[in-house]
Order: C-alpha cells, then structure tokens, then sequence
C-alpha cells in the first residue's frame, strides 16, 4: 500500500522534512521511496507541495498521513476534515481564542450580583447526630 508522508531531514532542533510517497511498510527512513512531492519547513510553516502529483497519487490509491493530510487540506488540495493527530488528550483546537474572549466578560458581571459581606447573615454548623446511627449498624448482625 502506498502512503504520502513526512521523511524528517535537516540537523537537530532544525525540524524540515520532505513529503514522500513511498511503501507503508517501509521505515521512513530507510530512503526507498518512490517520489518526492514537496518539503515542509515546519518552523516557516509554508508547505511546498507539487498539488498534481499528489493528486495523481491519491487517484492511484496512496492514502496521505495524518499530518500530510492536514497539509493538504490547507492547500485546498483535498477536501473534508482535519484529522486530530495529536490524540484525545490534545485536540486541535481552532476555537479556543474566542473562548478566552468570552471568559473575560462574565467574570466582570459577576461581582455585582454577589451581596456585600456584612449584610450576609452568619450561619452557625450544627453538630453532627450520625454517631448513633453509625453504632447501630455495626451492632445489627448480617443474616444471610
């Protein structure tokens, strides 16, 4: 089965990678692949992908990678939904800003809802009557 995805090149703390089709069984980096379409700079985040090639190759039957996929949605070059690549724990999340718009304001109408504290009338705690109850059950024997 043919797969488009990343292969990692460059140096350390420098993360580049090329977009290629190749086997799904081979590693990635074994550099047995068929074709290179494009690469990814990952800190400029523009990706450079020949769209008609990886258009031929998903004709074909190559499925893209999670993130290729992603990469491809943004280029308009397929349709559909993002894929969630980074798990359950970490969603993409694209509508967290207007979230963080939101949580601003109702904190700020809140204080006026809430009574001073000296008109709050004082509450005093009631001493607990369970203690009877509690030696009850455990003196009742279990009859099964």
């Amino acid at each position: 089965m043919l797969v488009i995805r990343l292969q990692r090149v460059g140096r350390k703390n420098d993360p580049s990678f090329r977009v290629i089709v190749a086997d799904s069984k081979l590693k990635p980096k074994t550099g047995n692949f068929l074709e290179v379409i494009g690469s990814y700079d990952a800190r400029k985040g523009a990706p450079i992908i020949n769209t008609e090639r990886a258009k031929h190759w998903l004709s074909v039957g190559a499925k893209a990678s999670g993130t290729v996929h992603n990469l491809l949605l943004d280029l308009k070059v397929v349709s559909g939904k993002k894929i969630n690549v980074l798990g359950k724990k970490h969603p993409i999340v694209k509508e967290a800003p207007a979230e963080e718009a939101k949580a601003p304001a109702a904190p700020a109408k809140a204080p006026e809802s809430v009574a001073p504290a000296e008109e709050a009338p004082e509450v005093t705690p009631e001493p607990e009557v369970a203690a009877p109850a509690a030696a009850s059950q455990e003196e009742a024997p279990a009859t099964e």
